[in-house]
């Protein structure tokens, strides 16, 4: 029997998923709080799994579903594929194994992905200039670590009595990179 699946993304954490597809009755929500730089997103790649021929995916927006064209015309051709269609509320395009061809659509798909990709773009150069004027005042801290300047001295002076580096950082749940970068004396708990 086929499904409706509904799919919502926001960024962040902080971010809730209350304006997409309020009024929508899906068998199944997705749901992820993670950006969509990439199509590696688990709640999206379990949805893509599940997908069977005749189910339907609801998406309030093109952009909550992949943010360059390359991937949102792969992950739509993969659901086509699937004999599974795709609806876009926002923008008011559906694409599945059953429609005819339809040139505009496939031409608003790429516009509307090419401006979404635009837009991210656009957001990252911003921040980039706006942290990179911050620095030249001497006001940018950079992201606040997670740990306190007490526990970063534990870590530091662990971090010179280890000699499994790797363990270490597991224990600590950081990277290695991080590890070398709090044991060099470089990471305080103002910024990371």
């Amino acid at each position: 029997m086929a499904k409706v699946y509904a799919y919502k993304r926001v960024s962040t954490a902080d971010q809730n998923l209350d304006r997409q597809l309020p009024d929508l009755k899906a068998d199944v929500e997705f749901t992820e709080k993670v950006s969509a730089k990439d199509a590696k997103r688990p709640e999206l790649e379990l949805m893509l799994r599940v997908l069977a021929e005749g189910d339907s995916i609801h998406v309030h927006e093109l952009s909550r579903l992949a943010r360059s064209v390359m991937d949102l015309t792969k992950i739509v051709r993969q659901i086509v594929d699937a004999g599974a269609t795709i609806h876009f509320h926002k923008e008011g395009l559906m694409f599945g194994p059953d429609s005819e061809a339809n040139s505009f659509q496939s031409l608003m798909l790429n516009m509307l992905g090419a401006i979404a990709q635009f837009e991210r773009d656009l957001m990252l150069e911003r921040q980039r200039e706006g942290i990179s004027a911050a620095k030249a005042k001497g006001v940018y801290k950079g992201r606040q670590s997670k740990f306190t300047d007490e526990e970063l001295a534990r870590i530091r002076e662990e971090f010179s009595d280890s000699t499994d580096k790797a363990k270490l950082a597991r224990r600590w749940k950081i990277s290695r990179s991080y590890l070398y970068k709090i044991g060099s004396r470089q990471e305080t708990a103002a910024s990371q």
